[in-house]
């Protein structure tokens, strides 16, 4: 069985990843793509080897040729065409965030299981190997037992206002800044490696940029059922980037300098130990292939929607207790 996709958004990560990994899985093919802009959406059909495009997405969703749909779009959308998708039928891989919040990923969740069709999130970083070999250690005991994760994702971004991805400012569209946006995978990764989260404490503030509907920057802390503890800041506004992840245990220490770049030193009883566990070249690949896998072998991907909620749960609580010890 060859699954057949069809893509709706052809922006950004669309163009640089998500149309090439629906295009060369195994047992993958890119058949239709929908865009808003009719010559931008043939545009993009052509040169990623689709067979036809749509202006309108709800054509995309009723076209009966196809088996499954990504959703690429701005995540105000997310639960509308993601609901529509599987009201037709049709298995569902949605970008991150899920939506904009945890009552639309229950009717995203809900029209799934209505509809008997797979339902995943493209937190792509959960099928890194360095994320695999964390949850490895942690899972093994190897450093004993997690006390606290220090994890940091600084990213400048500061767009014009005609920007394409200007959207990502507006809370409307959006959701909110960059724990919405970025912080989300990290939250994934977290949950993966340290269980289920006990309390959240939240503080997004605008540091730098006054004049946005969102948080440029945000420090949640988070108590995990398992007596661990982690601290996650994100920001738009530091200038030096930062995309590390520390893993502090009883019985030694994981250093992640760079998430996206996978190298790895271990501090044990033993020694110092550096590995290399480097992420895939397209890295949606193995997200996409994961995914084409479930549906032929009628299993659950990887991500589910049930992540994907439990992580719009822990944003959603980020953000209520900042908004609760700002009106106290």
């Amino acid at each position: 069985m060859i699954v057949r996709w069809g893509l709706i958004g052809c922006g950004d990560i669309a163009a640089k990843r998500v149309a090439a990994a629906l295009g060369s899985a195994p047992n993958s093919s890119l058949v239709a793509v929908a865009r808003r802009r009719a010559d931008l959406a043939a545009e993009f059909a052509a040169r990623h080897g689709a067979k036809r495009w749509h202006a309108d997405w709800r054509d995309l969703v009723r076209d009966t040729d196809l088996d499954a749909v990504y959703i690429a779009t701005p995540v105000n959308l997310h639960a509308e065409q993601t609901i529509a998708a599987t009201e037709a039928g049709k298995h569902v891989l949605c970008e991150k965030p899920m939506a904009l919040t945890p009552s639309e990923c229950e009717r995203m969740l809900a029209a799934a299981r209505a509809h008997g069709v797979r339902l995943g999130v493209a937190y792509y970083r959960h099928h890194y190997p360095i994320v695999t070999r964390l949850r490895e250690l942690m899972a093994s005991g190897a450093l004993g037992q997690p006390v606290v994760a220090v994890v940091q994702a600084f990213e400048m971004f500061d767009p014009a206002p005609d920007h394409p991805r200007a959207w990502f400012l507006k809370k409307e569209i959006a959701g909110g800044g960059p724990m919405f946006d970025f912080g989300c995978h990290r939250i994934e990764v977290l949950l993966e490696l340290l269980g289920p989260i006990r309390t959240v404490h939240g503080f997004p503030a605008t540091v730098r940029f006054q004049n946005r509907d969102v948080e440029d920057t945000c420090t949640a802390h988070l108590d995990f059922e398992s007596g661990a503890q982690a601290t996650l800041i994100v920001s738009h506004a530091a200038q030096e980037p930062r995309d590390s992840f520390d893993i502090y245990c009883t019985q030694g220490s994981a250093h992640v300098e760079v998430l996206n770049k996978g190298d790895l030193r271990l501090v044990a009883q033993s020694g110092l130990r550096q590995e290399r566990h480097p992420a895939p070249l397209n890295l949606h690949l193995p997200l996409v292939q994961d995914f084409v896998d479930a549906i032929r072998e009628g299993r659950e991907p990887a991500v589910t929607g049930e992540i994907g909620l439990a992580v719009a749960r822990v944003v959603d609580a980020i953000y209520s207790a900042a908004l609760s010890a700002y009106h106290r």
